[in-house]
């Protein structure tokens, strides 16, 4: 049994999560931060062990990658998800942003189109504009609490001769999609079709909820892996992003190429030996073991989230630790109810406008249950209060 319920201090640790200052003027004073995606459960004994024996090498220079490294990810996804792949279809990069960027720049010119779908992880948005690409947004469809792709949308958007890589995220973040394997089917006919390359973000691939199956948009088929490249890491299933480590995949040597000149240009080639050792260690028999707890404690956080928030429509959570709750019926522009909740509740949420939507709020259930039964309360009554203040 590993342990998810002890509260680890983290105020004054330099932690994005808990030391960040808001956009706004704000007293973060015995704020509950729940918006960033960040656990706050201790690192797994095993992780820290690899680590510790590492620290106390005592030198840290510059790192290579060993083959044990690409054995553990092949292994891994091969046993665990059923996608076979090669060590040459892999690159190590710091982290899946950064891949985003890399795979952006490598695959498209700037002025091109880049198709994505909203609500969706900021950092898409910022990658393509970045690039000096342009955003071609196809939202998802939203009915009776979750969402599903507009297929008519995505086949007008592939036609548009400017458009040529299709961004995708699966396990969906902030939606808490896990997609089908019949709907990655038909994403890939779709782009396929029209010659779009996609680039699918599969970084919250291991946090899936009971009852669903995470399924890597390469796997579907030889057709959608030819079509494709993966960014995955196991940062966010362990808690472990600050170590840096990533993987970009893919079974075509030429936009390998390409990618590998994107990383290099950016300077974003190397990774430190803490990132190397710890995927080995996730990537195990132990990893497995660890994984099936904490998402089990996620989803005991996600039920009593509904509890507490019950009225309001919490969107249905299959996969990710980031829960998306409709406050549409409030009409208010969503960073004020974001900087409502943190200014007089003393609680932190994502506004869902970060993710190209308006009328939800993101929430982070990674956290030790008595600390969220807190700041769910928090949440309950500042919502609460901003409906009786809007009359709704």
């Amino acid at each position: 049994m590993y342990d998810f319920d002890s509260i680890i201090p983290r105020r004054g640790t330099s932690s994005i999560k808990w030391d960040a200052r808001p956009p706004f003027e704000a007293d973060t004073e015995g704020v509950i931060p729940l918006w960033v995606a960040d656990m706050d459960f201790k690192a797994a004994p095993f992780i820290i062990d690899v680590l510790r024996k590492r620290v106390e090498h005592g030198v840290f220079g510059y790192v290579c990658v060993p083959d044990s490294y690409y054995e553990a990810v092949c292994r891994w996804f091969s046993g665990r998800h059923g996608w076979k792949v090669e060590k040459d279809w892999i690159i190590y990069t710091t982290g899946v942003v950064p891949a985003l960027s890399a795979a952006v720049k490598a695959l498209s010119r700037p002025g091109e189109k880049v198709i994505l779908q909203s609500p969706v992880y900021n950092c898409f948005f910022s990658s393509v504009r970045n690039n000096g690409c342009e955003i071609l947004d196809v939202p998802l469809l939203y009915h009776d609490g979750t969402y599903s792709y507009d297929f008519d949308g995505l086949e007008r958007a592939c036609a548009d001769p400017a458009a040529k890589v299709m961004l995708l995220c699966n396990p969906h973040n902030p939606a808490g999609r896990v997609w089908t394997r019949e709907e990655l089917a038909r994403v890939g006919d779709i782009a396929r079709r029209h010659d779009v390359t996609v680039v699918s973000d599969e970084i919250h691939c291991e946090i899936v909820m009971p009852g669903f199956t995470y399924t890597p948009f390469a796997s579907v088929s030889p057709e959608n892996q030819a079509c494709c490249v993966t960014l995955c890491s196991p940062s966010k299933s362990f808690n472990t992003a600050s170590l840096q480590i990533a993987n970009i995949i893919t079974s075509n040597p030429e936009w390998r190429k390409f990618i590998d000149r994107a990383i290099n240009v950016n300077e974003i080639c190397d990774v430190n030996p803490f990132g190397v050792l710890a995927l080995e260690a996730e990537y195990s028999p132990e990893g497995a073991e660890w994984l099936k707890e904490m998402n089990q404690y996620i989803y005991d956080n996600y039920l009593l989230l509904r509890k507490k928030l019950s009225d309001w429509t919490v969107c249905k959570l299959e996969g990710t630790y980031l829960p998306w709750v409709d406050v549409s019926s409030l009409g208010l522009p969503t960073e004020k109810i974001e900087e409502e909740l943190l200014r007089n509740y003393k609680v932190w949420v994502n506004a869902g406008a970060m993710y190209g939507t308006e009328g939800f709020i993101r929430i982070n259930l990674a956290t030790p249950r008595s600390v969220l039964a807190e700041g769910l309360d928090r949440v309950s009554r500042g919502l609460a209060a901003l409906a009786a203040s809007s009359g709704k």
